[in-house]
């Protein structure tokens, strides 16, 4: 741990952030980063703006910053569902999908006046979960699907085809899945 007197300054501070979020296979916070570097959480913000402007693919998620990896030599099958649930079904919802080993990349909603409302969650396990449910709470900040009376998309990831078939029937038998593509 630095001093308080032991800022990390500019590019020097951009470069480890870098360095450290290609690193890192877990979302880094804000926070854990300004502490590491002994500034602000408004600063490392600042920076990662900076960093995304040079093109580096990093993602703001609910749970830190992440760095977009390139893709590994093992293939993941992707879908688009749409659901549709109230705010207390959020959680099962969210389960019922991770514990098929599907990753739930974002939410998107199609609000009248903005168009489509993305949200990168990367959701990949029940711990996940808890930790987003945690931070909607904490932060009383409200779901999207309550801007579209419950109706939602889903971009999900997984090793197989049929972890998806199996999440999808499973959201289907809960009531919450309206379509798949």
């Amino acid at each position: 741990m630095k001093d308080k007197e032991d800022k990390v300054l500019g590019e020097e501070r951009r470069d480890l952030l870098l360095q450290w979020l290609k690193q890192s296979e877990t979302p880094l916070t804000g926070s854990y980063l300004a502490k590491q570097t002994n500034v602000s959480r408004q600063v490392i913000v600042q920076d990662i703006s900076l960093l995304k402007a040079r093109n580096e693919p990093i993602m703001a998620t609910s749970n830190g910053y992440l760095y977009f990896q390139p893709v590994s030599s093992k293939q993941k099958y992707k879908r688009i569902i749409a659901c549709q649930h109230s705010s207390d079904e959020t959680v099962d919802e969210l389960n019922t999908i991770v514990d098929y080993g599907v990753t739930v990349k974002d939410v998107t909603i199609e609000h009248p006046v903005y168009g489509d409302l993305t949200g990168v969650i990367m959701i990949q396990s029940r711990h996940d979960v808890a930790q987003f449910i945690n931070k909607v709470r904490e932060t009383n900040a409200a779901y999207l699907l309550e801007l579209t009376d419950g109706v939602h998309l889903h971009k999900l990831e997984a090793d197989s085809e049929d972890q998806l078939d199996q999440a999808c029937r499973a959201l289907e038998e809960k009531g919450y899945l309206l379509s798949r593509s």
